[in-house]
């Protein structure tokens, strides 16, 4: 077995189980207002909860990990944010639910940096391609999320979100026996001599510029994934069941966003096919909030699933080929800081939701597509120019760890 090609497996596979719980977490919504009569706005809080923690946290994580391997913070992760997102059914106090909502962010946070640190060192010439991969395992988890979660409920009401520790439990104990494959990154490349981080140039005007359209990006995220499903049924008058029907087949249809954008973004850079992909959401989600009929409205959820996961690939590339001394960083800042904002609009989305209804505030969110192609426009055409010796020793590092690895598997 190529050593490579596994560890890319694993951590797709890591990636999927840790957004299983947060894909998970908006299909629990219609069930918990039900059972509690929580308003928009205290559903909305919830979402809020689940992501601050896990938002603010995953810097911090990246900066760790950018001084010290820590390869066990993924197995950990996975299991934390499972195990407290089970709980949410036998928590009957609200802010005991957003407790332990923060909890399972944190285990979210914990898996990230680390995850997409490994996920660069073992992704060669075609960062984007291999980066989607491990995107696909995230978005495959959001998209199975839903469905598991409603068929919980479905069949054993609130308290069958108990059972949704055992999809992390299993991960878990299987990333955790496997993490031999994970290459030793920074001790071997400090081990080839060459040049060291500090002798790099991180980019940080650029990514600031891609920071402000990750964070838009994710506002439109949260917005949707708040509200579909709740959409679906109190709007179009739809069973409870289909709202996690809707919701999976968003994010199903990201998966093949994030696989077809991953290319596109090696094939046409990350600014061109970003600013292209921002610029036809705009007319969908006008499209889909001005319609009342469920199969329209499916077919252009459809498409608002694609374009908004195409890019996401080669966003976090770029983001970590910006910063080449603080790769964890860049990363726990591109998958993580940037959802506190889009969670923290979550609760104001709700208000409006709650005061002048659902439609109302998804149309709020049809401007930011706009935005976000303005700023995709405004970063460099290509990689930045700065040579990233560092990031080649690593990769060098982790492909010799690879072979000698093949050659033992071999000789046994």
């Amino acid at each position: 077995m190529n050593v490579q090609r596994g560890a890319i497996g694993l951590l797709a596979a890591g990636h999927l189980f840790t957004d299983l719980n947060q894909g998970a977490m908006p299909a629990l919504l219609p069930f918990l207002v039900a059972e509690y009569r929580f308003s928009y706005q205290q559903a909305a809080g919830l979402v809020f909860a689940a992501t601050v923690l896990s938002s603010v946290m995953q810097p911090l994580f990246g900066h760790f990990v950018d001084r010290a391997r820590a390869a066990w913070l993924m197995p950990a992760g996975i299991l934390l944010a499972g195990l407290a997102l089970a709980l949410v059914g036998v928590a009957h106090d609200y802010w005991l639910m957003a407790g332990v909502l923060m909890l399972s962010g944190l285990g979210v946070a914990a898996f990230h940096p680390e995850a997409a640190r490994s996920m660069h060192a073992a992704s060669g010439t075609r960062q984007s391609t291999n980066m989607s991969v491990f995107s696909f395992g995230g978005s495959t988890g959001f998209a199975l999320g839903p469905l598991l979660a409603t068929g919980l409920m479905l069949a054993y009401g609130v308290r069958g979100s108990l059972l949704l520790i055992a999809p992390a439990a299993a991960m878990a104990l299987v990333l955790a026996s496997q993490l031999w494959r994970m290459p030793a990154r920074l001790a071997a490349a400090s081990r080839m001599g060459g040049p060291g981080p500090a002798r790099q140039r991180d980019h940080w005007a650029p990514f600031g510029r891609l920071m402000g359209a990750v964070i838009l990006r994710s506002i439109i995220f949260f917005g949707l994934n708040t509200f579909i499903a709740l959409y679906w049924i109190n709007i179009l008058g739809q069973p409870k069941a289909s709202g996690g029907i809707i919701l999976t087949t968003w994010l199903i249809c990201g998966l093949l966003g994030a696989l077809i954008g991953g290319r596109m973004c090696d094939r046409f850079t990350v600014r061109r096919f970003g600013w292209w992909a921002s610029l036809a959401m705009l007319p969908v989600l006008l499209a889909f909030v001005a319609l009342r009929q469920p199969i329209p409205a499916a077919i252009l959820v459809s498409v608002l699933g694609m374009l908004y996961a195409a890019p996401s690939a080669g966003m976090l590339v770029l983001g970590q080929e910006m910063l080449p001394n603080h790769i964890g960083v860049a990363s726990g800042l591109t998958i993580g800081l940037s959802a506190s904002v889009g969670g923290a609009t979550a609760p104001l989305l709700g208000w409006v939701a709650d005061h002048y209804g659902i439609p109302v505030a998804l149309t709020g969110l049809a401007a930011l597509p706009a935005l976000i192609a303005l700023l995709m426009w405004t970063l460099p055409a290509g990689k930045p120019t700065t040579a990233l010796p560092v990031l080649e020793l690593e990769k060098k590092a982790y492909a010799d760890n690879a072979d000698k690895a093949d050659r033992a598997d071999a000789g046994a």
